[in-house]
């Protein structure tokens, strides 16, 4: 039933269409980065690695992505939660330090502020 509305973005409880669209960025880039989204990444280090100044970098991937960076990986780490809060059944405090949060307390926070719910009840329902 989740896979169809999936499919169809069809909620018959009248639910938001944001549950059942997955973060999917433009990309005019080289996109291998978002495999590493759970790492500790900084401006600087993500620069060096393209070997570009920080602020060169930073414009760029605005350009490329149409977000700055914290919101672009925070974007792909609740994607990332989402899948594992609604195919496994690990402790959400263990789903957000493998998504690349530190601190369950803020991915609880930003979960909650980019799907307008709670990882607990995203899970209850999906």
């Amino acid at each position: 039933m989740i896979a169809t509305a999936r499919f169809f973005l069809v909620d018959a409880a009248g639910r938001q269409q944001r549950f059942y669209s997955s973060f999917a960025p433009r990309l005019h880039h080289d996109s291998t980065g978002q495999l590493h989204f759970a790492e500790k990444l900084t401006g600087v280090a993500v620069a060096a690695q393209a070997k570009l100044g920080r602020r060169t970098f930073l414009r760029r991937f605005r350009r490329a992505t149409g977000f700055n960076l914290k919101e672009y990986l925070q974007y792909l780490r609740v994607d990332g939660a989402r899948e594992k809060l609604e195919f496994s059944s690990l402790p959400i405090n263990e789903i957000s330090c493998m998504v690349g949060y530190e601190d369950p307390g803020a991915f609880r926070k930003v979960f909650q502020r980019t799907m307008g719910l709670s990882s607990g009840e995203y899970r209850r329902r999906f």
